[in-house]
């Protein structure tokens, strides 16, 4: 394999850093799911008991607050068995889920785990250059 040093500089910097621009993309699709469509999220969970607690808390918190909701909500649907058998979720919200706030939260976690593993990728290739 040859060291990361030999590599055309362009192709470096996009390896190594492709993953903080993604990561940069993926806030800031949390703030625009937050602005447009959180309300509609936290309306088809309204039976959750999470959302009871801690939807209130959380968004008072700002943009933040917000953030913290969507990836919470993503998580919820995205895996509901955990969120299930910890009582956080009712499985009738999650059967009952519009698909199309599915699909746009199938996107913020797919983004997440592709930012999240080429960090890991660029961590790997600095460190074994």
């Amino acid at each position: 394999m040859s060291s990361i040093d030999a590599w055309p500089p362009w192709v470096a910097i996009i390896a190594t850093g492709g993953w903080g621009l993604l990561g940069v993309v993926s806030i800031a699709y949390s703030l625009y799911l937050k602005c447009r469509y959180l309300d509609a999220m936290m309306n088809a969970l309204k039976n959750s008991r999470y959302i009871y607690l801690w939807g209130p808390a959380w968004r008072g918190r700002g943009w933040f607050g917000g953030c913290v909701l969507i990836i919470s909500i993503a998580g919820m649907v995205v895996w509901p068995r955990a969120y299930i058998r910890m009582g956080d979720v009712s499985p009738a919200d999650i059967e009952n889920f519009p698909p199309y706030l599915k699909r746009l939260l199938m996107i913020k976690v797919t983004m997440t785990i592709i930012s999240f593993t080429g960090m890991i990728v660029a961590a790997l290739l600095v460190k074994f250059r």
